[in-house]
């Protein structure tokens, strides 16, 4: 690890920035230093520039991707290196296309789930539908998490390193124990570990592997949209509140900061669409008749 890393990654963790998006932040740097095939210390906001336009022309990455890396690069100019001389306002902002997300009816979820090649895969699949959790929550569920005398799951330090509880049905209580009684190893501290052998220290699984799940089943049940974990985020949320939810309640269950995050789901709930009146039937219009195209009844 160079020290320039290390400067940017103890900085990330004093700040207290989640695992994902530390990742992602040094990934976006270790991108910009090959590109150019030199330190970052000895760049600035011309290469900057040229990175953007080479992730938008020739990468041809969502413009969300780009800001991730932009933001990487800010993070690492502005907080670590501590550079005065870069403006980064100077830089064009991407206009992001605004886009529902996908989302899967409960019939496709049905499907989904059962496709599963393997218990673990059926687990993660079932839980992410279960609780709306994100993937790196998955990841790093512990044991302890599961409170069975209260039926609660406690998610510890999510996104924002905000804790919330979650309801535990007995559905997926037991899809777990399901889960453990078929682990030849059982988990001590996560409830999804890589441990192989006893004696191995114990880590959780990566959040490859919960994306892994949700790519896999769905080739093998045949579903065309392109499924990832956040998709059954997005759709615990919407289908809650076609079953009557209420947002605020969808708001805290999901582990949104702000309420207008959560709004995003009225765009996709068909019970909310169909319930909205239409102005056009609050009116009456009488039927048209031909005589109506005669010149003296024209206007004009």
């Amino acid at each position: 690890m160079t020290p320039l890393r290390q400067r940017m990654l103890e900085e990330l963790q004093r700040r207290n920035y989640n695992t994902d998006t530390i990742r992602g932040y040094i990934l976006a740097v270790e991108q910009f230093a090959r590109y150019f095939r030199k330190s970052p210390e000895q760049m600035g906001a011309e290469e900057i520039g040229q990175f953007q336009l080479h992730l938008l022309r020739e990468k041809k990455l969502a413009v969300g991707t780009i800001a991730l890396r932009i933001g990487a690069l800010r993070f690492l100019y502005k907080k670590t290196l501590k550079r005065r001389d870069l403006d980064f306002d100077d830089l064009p902002l991407l206009k992001k296309p605004k886009k529902l997300p996908v989302i899967l009816s409960p019939d496709e979820v049905t499907r989904l789930i059962e496709a599963a090649p393997n218990l673990l895969y059926r687990t993660l699949l079932i839980v992410l539908y279960a609780t709306g959790l994100r993937r790196s929550e998955v990841a790093h569920l512990k044991v302890s998490d599961i409170d069975r005398s209260l039926m609660l799951i406690h998610v510890q330090q999510g996104k924002g390193s905000r804790d919330r509880k979650l309801p535990l049905t007995e559905k997926v209580y037991a899809a777990l124990r399901e889960y453990w009684r078929a682990a030849k190893i059982k988990p001590r501290v996560y409830l999804f570990p890589t441990r192989k052998e006893p004696t191995e220290q114990e880590k959780p699984i990566s959040d490859k592997v919960v994306w892994n799940a949700c790519h896999e089943a769905a080739l093998r049940a045949g579903l065309t949209k392109r499924i990832g974990p956040h998709t059954l985020r997005h759709s615990f949320a919407t289908h809650l509140l076609e079953s009557g939810a209420d947002l605020r309640t969808i708001q805290l269950l999901l582990g949104h900061q702000s309420l207008k995050e959560t709004a995003l789901y009225l765009h996709l709930s068909h019970r909310h669409l169909r319930a909205a009146i239409n102005p056009l039937d609050q009116i009456t219009v009488r039927a048209f008749h031909k005589h109506d195209e005669s010149p003296e009844n024209a206007q004009g």
